[in-house]
């Protein structure tokens, strides 16, 4: 029976050595990410279709500063999301497309990471093949800004889209069933 305890042990210890050097290491950095540094919308105005969307500051995956503001010109889709909801692990395949499709043509993908840290969400995108830009909204503002968080109770995923003038023309909360679903709501803010 000792004998037995013992290499069954062993093993144990064996392949857990292996599973600890197959992991990868921690000093990959994986995909970029980006952060929201701030929120300046007035709290008092709820983002409405035919309004402007509330501003919110960030740093790109690339390290620059930028707010929504400064993409004034381009139409642009905000998808809210994170990694433990189930609808938006579907969707994101075709949020994936659309970014490979449409972001030559002028349309900025920003997913926005609803209050995960940076390793769980590069693990997330590097498991899933994912490379479109994501924010991390560490402490849930914009999306309380943007109504996404209320009563204690997140909203996601939800899809908002902007036109080039900062207007929001659509938004649905829930996953897209299809890219094409997603492609028929781009015709609202790209002519």
């Amino acid at each position: 029976m000792n004998k037995t305890l013992n290499v069954m042990l062993v093993i144990a210890l064996t392949l857990g050595l292996v599973m600890a050097g197959c992991s990868g290491g921690s000093n990959q950095e994986g995909p970029p990410l980006g952060r929201i540094t701030g929120y300046s919308a007035d709290a008092t105005q709820s983002p409405q279709i035919g309004k402007r969307a509330p501003d919110f500051q960030f740093e790109s995956p690339d390290g620059q500063a930028a707010s929504l503001g400064d993409l004034r010109g381009k139409p642009v889709l905000i998808n809210f999301w994170d990694t433990r909801c189930p609808p938006c692990v579907y969707e994101m395949p075709f949020i994936q497309g659309i970014y490979e499709e449409w972001s030559d043509k002028g349309l900025v993908v920003l997913a926005i990471n609803t209050g995960e840290s940076s390793s769980k969400v590069r693990r997330f995108l590097q498991s899933h093949s994912l490379s479109f830009p994501v924010l991390l909204d560490a402490n849930l503002d914009v999306a309380l800004g943007y109504n996404v968080l209320r009563y204690n109770k997140i909203y996601i995923p939800t899809t908002f889209f902007i036109d080039k003038d900062g207007i929001i023309q659509g938004m649905k909360v829930g996953a897209f069933s299809s890219k094409a679903e997603i492609e028929k709501n781009l015709g609202k803010i790209i002519p």
